[in-house]
């Protein structure tokens, strides 16, 4: 009886809303990832791999929910060396995959540590911003979290040259910075030096990676970049999205779907699906799951026992909502595409596992949160 009181306990005190929305999001996946692959002859692989995510990713999100991380915050120094060293061991580990080093191939199973990293970063920065807190308007202070966000940024650029899944830790870093309290004055600030290192920025782009920015601008200029047609992905989906209109061309009724036309419209562009199949409403129920998904993640973060704690759940309601934005807007064709994931819907175990992992995390906080008395 004392295994079933455990679970009783436990399903009392966690976060369920937290996990209700994310299987919503996962079987709202399935649906779209199985008339993605129709026509694959890996069909059924597909569906094993991404309900397998899920599994256990469930489980991992209970473990994680379990495990109290105020117990490792200090060594947040040690964790950032592991994840930097992680990220570079993709130099020698690395395959190469549409120009990106990014994954380690274990025979069927590939791994993505750049997703896996974004937990660590964001446990670290959480730890380091707490170490600071008192002092975070200090530019000292500011260099110090600069040098820590542009570590694992910088591993990733250089050893796996994967653009998106980096910005991705810098957009992370600006929400929990923000949380932190930082002055109004240093965020004008790093918004005007922003702005004014973007020429810079472009003289160190060539190849796709700046054919993919530009013909966003100005789509007739594709093919003064040799015969690869870098507008494609994005023309594709745009397509698709709009031949949805408002309720959809019906399930697996989609043209640009089912005859591939939308490449990696299993992962990437699993958005496409959604808007081209079910239309406006099924594309609108996917930004309505994610942002009931972040703002609980806020919501959990408001009530967290700790600073660390806080800042931590700050951290992954980052990632989810940035993360999601710029998949959604690559899609819509108003972003480069980056080959970054929409959180719990595209196909991939790595994103998927990482995912319910973080949530796991926000679970463990909202289980530890402060008694109502105490939050007055």
């Amino acid at each position: 009886m004392r295994p079933l009181r455990s679970a009783v306990h436990y399903f009392k005190n966690t976060d369920l809303y937290l996990l209700f929305i994310a299987l919503c999001c996962s079987a709202y996946s399935l649906v779209l990832v199985n008339s993605a692959t129709a026509s694959s002859a890996s069909h059924d692989r597909f569906l094993i791999v991404q309900g397998g995510a899920v599994v256990i990713g469930v489980i991992a999100f209970i473990i994680m929910s379990l495990v109290d991380l105020e117990s490792i915050k200090r060594y947040w120094r040690v964790l950032l060396l592991l994840n930097v060293a992680m990220q570079l061991s993709m130099f020698v580990l690395g395959s190469s995959r549409s120009g990106n080093q990014s994954w380690i191939e274990i025979g069927p199973i590939t791994v993505q540590p750049g997703e896996i990293g974004k937990i660590l970063f964001i446990i670290t920065f959480a730890a380091h911003l707490m170490q600071v807190y008192e002092e975070i308007n200090r530019w000292q202070t500011l260099i110090q979290l600069g040098i820590h966000a542009m570590l694992p940024f910088g591993a990733i650029v250089v050893a796996q040259h994967d653009a998106g899944v980096a910005m991705g830790y810098l957009l992370i870093a600006i929400t929990m910075i923000f949380a932190a309290g930082i002055s109004y004055k240093w965020i004008f600030g790093g918004a005007v030096l922003g702005l004014a290192a973007v020429p810079i920025a472009f003289q160190f782009l060539s190849g796709y990676r700046l054919a993919r920015i530009l013909v966003l601008l100005d789509p007739s200029i594709d093919n003064l970049y040799g015969d690869k047609d870098y507008y494609y992905q994005t023309a594709q989906s745009k397509i698709a999205i709009g031949a949805g209109q408002f309720s959809g061309s019906g399930y697996m009724q989609g043209l640009q779907t089912q005859y591939n036309k939308v490449p990696v419209n299993e992962s990437d562009f699993i958005y496409t699906v959604a808007g081209e199949e079910f239309g406006f409403i099924g594309a609108m129920l996917v930004i309505i799951l994610l942002a009931l998904l972040v703002l609980r993640l806020f919501y959990v973060s408001y009530r967290a026992g700790s600073t660390f704690s806080a800042l931590m759940t700050v951290g992954i309601a980052g990632m989810f909502m940035f993360q999601s934005f710029q998949n959604i807007l690559m899609c819509l064709g108003m972003f480069p595409v980056v080959g970054v994931t929409l959180p719990l819907f595209s196909y991939g175990g790595t994103s998927v596992v990482t995912m319910y992992i973080a949530l796991g995390v926000a679970a463990g906080v909202r289980m530890r949160e402060k008694p109502s008395w105490l939050q007055k």
